[in-house]
């Protein structure tokens, strides 16, 4: 089938591997069976997932977790296909960009999982829930432009949507929008326990923080590059199971208890001995963030620089990826990249242990908290330990809060009781991460946990968007730049991340791509 890559881009759930990106598959046989073998139709696929997605309406947060789980039940209006960058069809068999008006057609006898037909006013409601302020909606200002109007023709099938001004990437943009069917817009409190999408699965069965059940739907011929649950290998249930421990998923795959779960620390070894496959996603994996709210120790810019010149980015590199990772270079690093390049290297303050102790002493920082993920992979918890080992020989005394990836969503979007945190956000175009590096902070309704408030930033952002897609590549990098000189944003590493595959195939760009498994006969 035709790759595409995953409509996820950002995620909160400081995962070691979120976001969409792939570099290939691996070796071996599958362990519980052989491609050669040939697939077989039906059967349970059970993938593993390191934290729980929490609130399955699926516009409701950025999570990893959320985006990946999503997939099964709810579809997007358009892809894009990994190999090219290209926009491809999804529920829109048509569409057209004139200046600021964004023209889609529907494809024909897309049904929900209540047996309703999907209609144009059902998009355009999907859409003007998004553009409400009032929503509060985490797309909005990422994937959805802010400002834009949405009308319908039902007879037609025609969605139109009228942006406020010329936005390069909106397309992208819409690529990353889970549409609701009309009931579950009707009750949204009904998602927590049923799916109502048009997607290929349905959601049967809820049990938080331990499984998700989903069940195929027949009839389906509408996904991404016209795949079909009519395709053979296809598994009648998809079961994501809650496995914090890598150690545990593992084991689990290995016993044949797994069809796939993403490992990426010393268990890897046992599983490449064993000839298990993978497919393997490229991501920002070490991303550091300071709490600039007023009163937080962390909003005096000296002191955001002095943190991060006591720090060895490069050892921590090394041992957060467990020597497999590679040095940051954009701020929108998921393939296909739509702005290439090197924003990161020359603006990234260097190491200079002395002068952070002298500003630190000098500012008489208290102590501070930290949050990191530590179900992001082993490396994850050994890296925090050496930054905050590291702080200590500076003379600032940092205490390390590991949490749940939902946990920190909750603690950075609602209680703001934190100074620093680890939180790799992985999107494939960089206007999609501006209402989290500027504009309204959470105290005032927005994304931009970090109260972030860099001016030159904002101006190169304003350049860029005016530009047509590419053409404001090299704005887009420089705005990057001044998050990074200013230590708003601390890139350190990148991973390829490895999604483990026992006796399926299948592929998992940083989140589920249901229509790709195939279940192999053993």
């Amino acid at each position: 089938m035709k790759r595409t890559a995953a409509p996820i881009a950002l995620s909160l759930a400081a995962a070691a591997l979120v976001g969409c990106g792939a570099t290939g598959g691996g070796s071996g046989d599958g362990g519980g069976g052989d491609a050669d073998g040939g697939v077989v139709d039906g059967g349970t696929f059970t993938m593993a997932m390191n934290t729980d997605p929490g609130n399955l309406d699926p516009q409701s947060s950025v999570s990893s977790a959320l985006f990946s789980i999503s997939q099964l039940p709810y579809d997007r209006l358009l892809n894009v296909d990994f190999d090219s960058g290209e926009v491809v069809s999804g529920l829109a068999s048509e569409w057209a960009v004139d200046g600021t008006t964004i023209s889609l057609t529907l494809a024909e006898g897309i049904t929900c999982s209540d047996g309703a037909e999907l209609t144009a006013s059902d998009v355009a409601a999907n859409l003007d829930h998004v553009a409400d302020p009032k929503s509060k909606s985490p797309f909005l200002g990422t994937f959805l432009p802010v400002g834009a109007k949405t009308t319908a023709d039902d007879a037609a099938r025609t969605v139109t949507v009228e942006l406020a001004e010329p936005a390069p990437f909106a397309l992208q943009g819409l690529a990353n929008v889970p549409i609701i069917c009309a009931a579950g817009l009707e009750d949204r409190a009904s998602l927590a326990e049923q799916s109502l999408g048009t997607g290929p699965y349905e959601l049967t069965e809820a049990a938080p923080g331990d499984s998700y059940t989903y069940t195929i739907r027949d009839g389906y011929t509408w996904g991404p590059g016209g795949a079909a649950t009519d395709t053979e290998g296809l598994p009648d249930t998809i079961v994501v199971k809650v496995v914090q421990n890598e150690s545990t998923a593992a084991n689990l795959l290995l016993s044949g208890q797994l069809n796939g779960a993403i490992v990426n620390g010393p268990d890897t070894k046992r599983l490449e001995a064993a000839g298990l496959t993978t497919y393997d996603t490229a991501a920002i994996s070490g991303e550091q963030f300071y709490n600039q709210a007023e009163g937080r120790a962390t909003s005096d810019p000296e002191v955001r620089l002095a943190l991060t010149q006591a720090l060895d980015l490069e050892e921590l590199q090394g041992v957060l990826t467990s020597g497999a990772g590679s040095p940051a270079t954009t701020l929108a690093a998921l393939d296909p990249v739509a702005c290439p390049g090197d924003s990161v290297s020359a603006a990234l303050p260097a190491q200079d242990v002395d002068a952070a102790t002298a500003a630190l002493a000098d500012a008489d920082v208290p102590g501070l908290t930290f949050l990191f993920d530590p179900s992001s992979g082993s490396g994850v918890g050994a890296a925090a330990e050496l930054a905050v080992q590291q702080w200590k020989a500076a003379g600032v005394t940092v205490t390390p809060k590991p949490q749940s990836g939902s946990a920190i969503q909750q603690t950075v979007f609602g209680t703001g009781d934190w100074d620093i945190a680890w939180l790799p956000l992985n999107v494939s175009s960089p206007d999609q991460l501006v209402p989290f590096l500027s504009g309204p902070g959470v105290a005032e309704g927005g994304t931009n946990f970090a109260a972030i408030d860099n001016s030159d930033y904002v101006a190169g952002v304003e350049e860029a968007s005016a530009m047509v897609g590419q053409e404001g590549c090299d704005t887009w990098l420089e705005a990057e730049s001044f998050l990074v000189a200013e230590a708003d944003v601390v890139p350190f590493a990148n991973t390829v991340g490895k999604t483990w595959q026992q006796g399926a195939e299948f592929e998992y760009p940083g989140q589920m791509v249901p229509t790709s498994i195939r279940m192999l006969a053993k």
